[in-house]
């Protein structure tokens, strides 16, 4: 389960608006439990994709940056989140080949015409070989 506040959330599907025709991303920091994670603090990222349209890809300069501040605040990254512009708010192939943070969350909101409809949550489990997206509950606090 991902927990996450109305703040943080609304963030998300903000930064999913403001990037449209663009996929928007960032990184979620906070606090694992088992299989609930916790977000305390939202990062927007540049996407700098070759394709932005319908690919993201995250500087990675950006991913040590928020690594380092997570560590800085006693947390870890507990996932992150990236929009499709008028597609659903399911991954997609690449997305499940490139994700590579087990047990974190992976957000994606839907943006339709310039505006978030449907935002959704996905863990990945498994390990490299046997990885898969499976949908997670979404708690708004």
């Amino acid at each position: 389960m991902l927990k996450i506040s109305s703040a943080d959330y609304a963030k998300i599907r903000f930064e999913g608006e403001k990037s449209y025709p663009n996929e928007g991303c960032g990184i979620l920091i906070g606090a694992s439990n088992g299989g609930n994670r916790q977000v305390t603090l939202v990062v927007a990222c540049d996407n700098v994709a070759a394709s932005p349209l319908n690919r993201y890809d995250i500087p990675a300069k950006q991913i040590v940056d928020a690594s380092k501040l997570a560590r800085a605040r006693n947390e870890s990254i507990v996932g992150c989140y990236h929009s499709h512009p008028d597609h659903p708010a399911q991954p997609s192939a690449t997305d499940l080949e490139q994700a590579f943070w087990f047990d974190c969350s992976y957000v994606i909101t839907r943006v339709a015409g310039g505006n978030a409809e449907e935002t959704r949550s996905f863990a990945l489990l498994g390990s490299m070989e046997t990885k898969a997206l499976e949908g997670e509950e979404i708690e708004i606090l």
